[in-house]
Formats: C-alpha cells, structure tokens, sequence
C-alpha cells in the first residue's frame, strides 16, 4: 500500500475517520476482490494528489467486520466519503478518478 494511503480498522475507525477535521475517503475493499484491486492505483493517487487536505485509506472488510456492517457495506468495492463523521458520498463498484475528485473538491 501506498504510504500516503492510511488503513483504517474496527479499532481506529471512530478517531481516524468519524473525528477527522479534514474529509476522509475510505476504500472498503478485500483482497480477494478482483475490481478492488482494479481500484488500488486510483485509490493511491487520489491519496497523492489530495495530500495534506484529505484523509484516504483503506478498509479490510474481511479483517474488520464490524465498521462493514455498521456501514452497510453489501459490495465491494465501497469507497465513502466522510465530512465530520457523516457520509456525504458512496461509490460502489470500480469508478473513475474524475469522479472521486469532484466529490473532493466539492468538499473542499
């Protein structure tokens, strides 16, 4: 995994996305999942291009299942974006850069 991309986890979920003052994008993903790995570059540079004002990682759904099902994940890939511990945006399935950005810049 890139080192701009964060993981995020069960465990560090609440303070690493829900209390970030910044937006956080969260890629849920498997690493069974071949669309997910499909995602990966163009997880790694949103994760670049937006670096230093938006917060991007990834989320093992087999791993930690209980922030998957709190989030209502049913497919994956599921990438959120969260601003002050809300949802403003769900993407589900391979979708492009262009998209993610302007959901970004919207939000910034």
């Amino acid at each position: 995994m890139a080192e701009n991309v964060l993981e995020f986890t069960d465990a560090n979920f609440q303070s690493e996305v829900l209390e970030a003052s910044e937006p956080v994008l969260v890629d849920f993903w498997a690493p069974w999942c071949g669309p997910c790995k499909m995602m990966m570059p163009t997880i790694e540079e949103i994760a670049s291009d937006y670096s230093g004002r938006v917060r991007v990682g990834k989320l093992n759904t087999d791993e930690n299942p209980g922030i998957a099902s709190a989030s209502s994940i049913n497919a994956i890939p599921t990438v959120m974006l969260y601003k002050n511990g809300e949802v403003v945006e769900k993407f589900v399935g391979v979708t492009p850069k262009e998209r993610f950005a302007a959901s970004l810049d919207s939000q910034l």
